[in-house]
């Protein structure tokens, strides 16, 4: 008879709880900072002062039921279809250029209206991505299966054009095929590759080579290509060290652009000052923790991967949005993700935290070593 010390592990009865805490009170903050933010823009274009508010809380219904949908659905389920939501979204990235079926705004081509419901086809596509990638790593697939629907699906966003959601899409692509297992020579070849690339993408397009000029030089200018930007750095140091208050935002007033969407984040600030700004990016780091510790304890090849997917999506998204408002990066357009306006945005990233939830359900957890009990000889 002896005694052996053992790694045992358990399996989870529920999801994680912190989590879902978390999302729960990301869509809370949203709704809040939407109605505040929106007021003036709604009230101006619509006689309603919450209509977008309105729209933001019919999403996020719609959003959170599909998130509960997809906690009780095993993440198996989306392995199996991973490749036809795939070619779905690259379908839907084809359509949205033709003139009769896409809508154009400020000059992009982004979003598919169906009747009274439009959508962004690249939204879809980041949760798109985060499955078949994560299919493939299961499947032990070869550089060249990641690499070229990569760069089929960026050539397509850019077309729109989208560099913001390129980024994004990247990030998210490039942080799987590094989980794995892929080797890290590939990978820095590919992001050499896409930096070059993109260098005459911005150099050769007027509206990106002026995003990045404004953001070297954000004291030029102040009433046309700066004025943006001046206008969110007015905004974040009005609000000092405790912010204006709730409600009192005056950048909202139709001086600072896309305040309830794109810079949604600097009216948070100027109203609840740096501390309220902090404490979103705390918010947001103690996800991505928690989210990667999630990843950590995934039972299998595809759980870990798609979880590191969604991971780089949420992160990702929330970094650039947050260092474009504080001026570290040029101004992206991408949305602060479960806080800023807009439908797709809100409903893809709850349906792809409904599915690490319950990763998280199927993941399993080092317990603390123990001594085996005596066995009989």
């Amino acid at each position: 008879m002896r005694n052996l010390k053992s790694k045992l592990y358990r399996q989870k009865n529920s999801v994680d709880k912190k989590i879902l805490f978390l999302v729960l009170s990301f869509v809370a903050i949203g709704l809040i900072a939407v109605a505040d933010a929106s007021a003036p823009q709604a009230l101006n274009n619509y006689g309603d002062k919450f209509f977008l508010f309105k729209q933001q809380l019919m999403w996020a219904g719609v959003g959170l039921i599909i998130l509960f949908i997809t906690s009780k659905i095993k993440y198996t389920f989306w392995e199996k279809f991973a490749t036809p939501i795939f070619f779905l979204s690259l379908f839907s990235l084809i359509i949205v250029l033709f003139p009769n079926l896409g809508f154009s705004a400020q000059g992009a081509r982004r979003w598919i209206y169906l009747g009274p419901v439009n959508f962004q086809p690249s939204e879809i596509v980041k949760f798109a991505i985060c499955l078949y990638f994560a299919k493939l790593a299961s499947r032990g697939k070869s550089a060249v299966s990641y690499f070229v629907p990569l760069v089929v699906v960026t050539a397509l966003i850019m077309l729109q054009p989208d560099l913001g959601s390129t980024l994004i899409v990247t990030v998210i692509a490039l942080s799987q095929i590094f989980v794995s297992g892929i080797n890290l020579w590939y990978i820095l070849a590919a992001g050499a590759a896409g930096f070059l690339a993109g260098i005459p993408l911005i150099l050769f397009s007027p509206y990106r080579k002026e995003r990045l000029l404004t953001f070297l030089q954000i004291t030029q200018d102040p009433l046309g290509n700066s004025y943006h930007m001046r206008q969110i750095l007015l905004g974040l140091g009005s609000g000092g060290i405790f912010g204006v208050g709730l409600g009192a935002s005056r950048q909202k007033y139709s001086f600072l652009p896309e305040a309830s969407t794109d810079s949604i984040f600097a009216v948070i600030a100027e109203e609840l000052g740096l501390v309220g700004g902090l404490a979103i990016i705390v918010l947001f780091a103690y996800f991505i923790i928690r989210a990667l510790k999630v990843a950590g304890n995934a039972p299998d090849t595809f759980a870990k991967t798609l979880a590191i997917g969604i991971t780089a999506w949420i992160g990702g998204q929330a970094f650039l949005n947050i260092a474009s408002m504080v001026a570290l990066v040029p101004l992206t357009g991408i949305p602060l993700p479960f806080i800023s306006y807009g439908g797709s945005s809100l409903v893809m990233i709850l349906a792809a935290c409904g599915i690490l939830l319950n990763i998280s359900k199927f993941g399993v957890t080092e317990a603390k070593h123990g001594t085996i009990k005596r066995q009989k000889r």
